[in-house]
């Protein structure tokens, strides 16, 4: 029996592990899928020994606090490699951990496939090379992710991105009901991210924007989806005292994003998500003053949002750092909700979608994982890449 190990560290990680879960069993219902991940992965039939909400965490200062229990993280799933010997190792996005796992599972001769690979092309780009040397083969989801990649001498295959696959609103009428949108109203979401510490740096500056918004036009309502990796009391206890109310909603994500008129969103993959299901949002992220330095001197990239970096231009606002205060938030989400300008983010937002490519990312990524582990089964893993794709 083949045995695929997925190594998935947060939310978003989740998302797309659980999609390529479901694949590969759709391909091969007799896989054994187990490892990291959450939700996502559990409910399309992987097993979960480690649980992704237990050790999200992102910044450099703040995985230096976090070290002792990464390591002992890292310890476990080397032994678990030993104890299962998967025919192949995935390892899905949280690049910095994931790299030393799979530098692990190459010094033990199982062959590796990064998907959503370490962000080579927006910084540090010796990555690249590194992936290159360990990597069976790297699934890229950006054309530009998978010219790196082959300069660096990767296996690399373009896959196209996976929420082509994954982002299907179908606006059933039990969630229109569940929001009660009323002719007038202006609809915000707020997604403060899956993440604790994103919680606690974000979500209060979003709410005192929603208070802002709400003074200023009182035909605005505002809801919030909790992520599965965050306690619904957690965000309770933001929302206590509230001048504005909030509303907690819980599933049905791209459904409640095609219905909202506009989102103020954590930086990540969720920003991608909205603006799939043409949503707009206002980006907005803070981290530590010393993780921000550092990554103000790394990056090579102007854009920090998906869609942005996708479009190659700034189609949706970016409020990061000091930058992201309510006042500034509250401005930016007016401009989106603004009737003036929605028809050219309409169009900006469905143009970014066709410089993604088509559907199909999950079948050519779960067809990847197989030949992989079939390479694997018949004659080992010395090492050896076959050529680029």
């Amino acid at each position: 029996m083949r045995q695929i190990m997925i190594c998935a560290g947060e939310a978003s990680g989740d998302l797309h592990a659980g999609a390529l879960t479901r694949e590969l069993l759709r391909l091969d219902s007799s896989l054994r899928v187990f490892g990291m991940g959450g939700e996502a992965m559990r409910r399309a039939g992987g097993e979960i020994l480690f649980d992704i909400k237990d050790h999200g965490v992102m910044g450099f200062v703040e995985v230096i606090r976090k070290l002792p229990s990464l390591f002992k993280l890292r310890a476990a799933l080397a032994q678990l490699m030993d104890e299962r010997r998967p025919s192949c190792l995935v390892v899905i996005d949280y690049p910095d951990f994931n790299m030393r796992v799979a530098k692990i599972a190459y010094a033990k001769k199982i062959p590796v496939v990064f998907f959503i690979s370490p962000s080579a092309w927006a910084w540090r780009k010796g990555r690249a090379k590194e992936v290159a040397r360990i990597a069976a083969a790297v699934a890229a989801i950006f054309p530009f992710e998978r010219d790196v990649y082959q300069e660096a001498g990767a296996n690399v295959v373009f896959v196209g991105h996976p929420l082509l696959d994954i982002v299907k609103p179908s606006a059933p009428d039990g969630v229109e009901k569940l929001m009660d949108k009323k002719p007038g109203q202006k609809t915000v979401l707020l997604l403060p991210g899956s993440r604790l510490q994103e919680i606690k740096r974000l979500l209060p500056e979003m709410l005192a924007a929603a208070a802002v918004m709400y003074a200023q036009d009182h035909a605005c309502v505002f809801y919030t989806i909790r992520a599965e990796t965050i306690p619904e009391e957690t965000l309770k206890n933001y929302f206590t005292p509230l001048t504005v109310p909030v509303r907690i909603l819980t599933g049905n994500n791209y459904d409640i994003m095609s219905l909202a008129d506009a989102a103020i969103a954590a930086s990540g993959t969720v920003t991608l998500e909205a603006a799939l299901c043409g949503l707009p949002s206002v980006i907005v992220y803070k981290t530590s003053p010393l993780t921000a330095f550092i990554v103000r001197r790394l990056i090579k990239i102007e854009h920090i949002g998906l869609p942005n970096i996708i479009a190659r231009k700034n189609i949706l606002p970016e409020l990061l750092q000091e930058q992201a205060t309510a006042d500034n938030i509250a401005k930016a989400a007016f401009s989106l909700l603004d009737p003036q300008n929605r028809s050219a983010l309409a169009r900006d937002l469905a143009a970014m979608k066709e410089r993604l490519g088509g559907p199909g990312a999950l079948l050519k990524v779960a067809a990847l994982v197989l030949d992989t582990a079939d390479r694997f089964e018949r004659g080992g893993f010395d090492g050896t890449l076959p050529a680029s794709s």
